[in-house]
């Protein structure tokens, strides 16, 4: 009755399953796993940045180049600011008391002793930078030198949140917080890296660091968690296939073999061939016998 399984159609089908299935089981492990590490690194994250708002701040230089580990430490630096480059970061999002309010960033460039210039994001107004009444609201940045600390942040790129990397900005305005974004705009070197100052002056509020790039639970994390679902669909859809194939087709093998139904008419049986048109002409136009 099974004999089927050893037709050529079968042995592709059977061949399919075999490899088909630990595929898909493999790629919904896998998947998982990431899930899963993006998890650890998340809590692992969460658990520096409590450190490092604790941890004593470091000299900037001692924690570069910014990586998953220095993202979020307290970082310290000695120069002066650049009141002349002071840009505004529009579209930016601070969340408050009274809910999630747009407005923007205040950036000033500070030179350091050893040359380069640190970005320095020194608060949060809300509004738009590009209204006059808004942007009269940014305090002067102090003047001579001065020490700033504040929380270490890897530069910004076009999937960072809140970035606008279309240009088209007016003059003083700036999308992208990166020394890419600022080689065109500043006549000296800037550190690949900025930090969010801790103590603001009013009416600046603070802003609070960001998780450092691929640590997060983000739509990235929960479509690796999708995607194991999916996969694992796929194994036991094969498995499904597989047996609604083998059932459909061991009932009809039974049945022949019961004379329920004709032979020639269970599957994987060639139907019998009907004769053609000149034979049917040959066998009409034959002589009938007289008796």
């Amino acid at each position: 009755m099974y004999r089927f399984l050893l037709t050529p159609r079968w042995w592709g089908i059977n061949v399919f399953a075999v490899l088909a299935i630990p595929f898909c089981i493999f790629m919904g492990s896998w998947q998982l796993s990431r899930f899963e590490a993006r998890v650890d690194t998340h809590q692992q994250q969460e658990v520096r940045a409590a450190d490092a708002k604790a941890a004593a701040a470091r000299p900037l230089d001692s924690l570069l180049p910014v990586d998953t580990v220095t993202s979020g430490r307290q970082a310290g630096a000695r120069g002066h600011y650049d009141t002349d480059h002071q840009l505004l970061v529009p579209g930016r999002t601070l969340e408050d008391k009274q809910g999630k309010r747009q407005g923007f960033y205040v950036l000033t460039l500070l030179r350091t002793d050893h040359g380069k210039a640190l970005p320095v994001v020194r608060g949060w107004l809300p509004g738009d930078p590009g209204n006059k009444a808004d942007a009269a609201k940014v305090p002067a940045p102090p003047k001579g030198e001065v020490s700033v600390t504040g929380a270490l942040q890897a530069s910004e790129n076009q999937s960072s949140t809140g970035v606008h990397a279309d240009g088209g900005l007016p003059p003083g305005q700036l999308g992208m917080i990166s020394a890419a974004s600022l080689v065109n705009i500043v006549p000296y070197d800037v550190y690949d890296a900025w930090i969010t100052l801790t103590d603001t002056q009013a009416p600046l509020r603070a802003v609070p660091p960001a998780a450092a790039q691929g640590t997060g639970l983000d739509l990235k994390a929960f479509q690796n968690l999708g995607y194991t679902g999916e996969w694992f669909v796929f194994a036991g859809f094969v498995v499904f296939m597989w047996f609604r194939l083998f059932r459909r087709e061991a009932e009809a093998a039974r049945d022949a073999a019961l004379g329920i139904v004709p032979a020639d008419e269970a599957p994987g049986t060639p139907a019998a061939a009907e004769p053609d048109a000149d034979a049917r002409a040959a066998d009409e136009s034959a002589p009938v016998p007289r008796v």
